[in-house]
């Protein structure tokens, strides 16, 4: 199977995070994004502040591949506002998938309206552009019953708020990959919570980023119905290697 439609490559680490200066770490996403275009990778995904640069790099270079990027990344509970400002801003830098950080943290506290606000509000700016977005749920830092219940929740706002034919560009993704987990858990997608978020986010399609290590894992996430996966691995996985990073 060749893989490499589903494949989000990613890169979000900081310079900080990644122990270098700004310059270096721009560099490794220069390299990130010419590999996606060599490889024919469905997008790449970086941070906002490399967007316009990424862009650059695949309109010079006559491809087709996709830039995505993250919002409120990677907590999720800054503000409605705050995250439609970031929103706003991606999409004038060239942005055309945006993957957003839901607030799990106000869900999990029993804020749903506000949750439900967020949904609502930032779905409709990024359809109202024709782009596509993504919503983080983070299933590490949630339970078999709250991953059940937020991809249900998330499903439900965007049925009651727009069109059938919206659907397929309304993800539910599992996680950030950069949650801290007690013990060394999975801080990304597994087999249990993939078939969580499939059953009950349907029909909105899925993604799953974070420890999908293997070709042979990838492909099984797409047998499960999964549209997308992340990795910051993606030419390893997509050659039979194997993803060493935890994303």
């Amino acid at each position: 199977m060749d893989i490499r439609s589903f494949i989000d490559s990613t890169y979000l680490k900081r310079a900080s995070q990644a122990g270098l200066d700004e310059i270096q770490n721009q560099e490794v996403v220069k390299t990130f994004v010419k590999e996606a275009v060599q490889e024919k990778f469905k997008l790449i995904m970086i941070r906002p502040e490399m967007v316009s640069l990424a862009k650059q790099i695949i309109v010079e270079a006559s491809s087709n591949v996709l830039v995505g990027t993250v919002i409120d990344f990677p907590e999720g509970n800054s503000s409605i506002e705050i995250k439609l400002q970031e929103t706003a801003q991606a999409i004038e830098d060239g942005a055309d998938e945006l993957d957003f950080v839901c607030n799990y943290v106000a869900f999990k506290n029993g804020e749903i309206d506000l949750v439900k606000e967020e949904i609502l509000k930032g779905t409709q700016l990024v359809l109202e552009h024709n782009k596509i977005i993504k919503w983080i749920i983070e299933v590490a830092a949630l339970t078999d019953k709250q991953i059940i219940q937020l991809s249900a929740l998330i499903k439900n706002v965007v049925i009651a708020h727009f069109k059938e034919a919206d659907y397929s560009s309304v993800f539910v993704k599992s996680s950030t990959g950069f949650y801290k987990t007690a013990n060394n858990e999975p801080n990304g997608a597994t087999k249990e919570s993939i078939i969580m978020m499939l059953e009950n986010a349907s029909p909105l399609p899925v993604k799953a980023a974070g420890g999908v290590r293997t070709y042979e894992e990838v492909v099984a996430m797409i047998n499960l119905g999964v549209k997308r996966i992340g990795t910051s691995s993606a030419k390893a996985i997509v050659n039979g290697g194997y993803n060493q990073e935890g994303y």
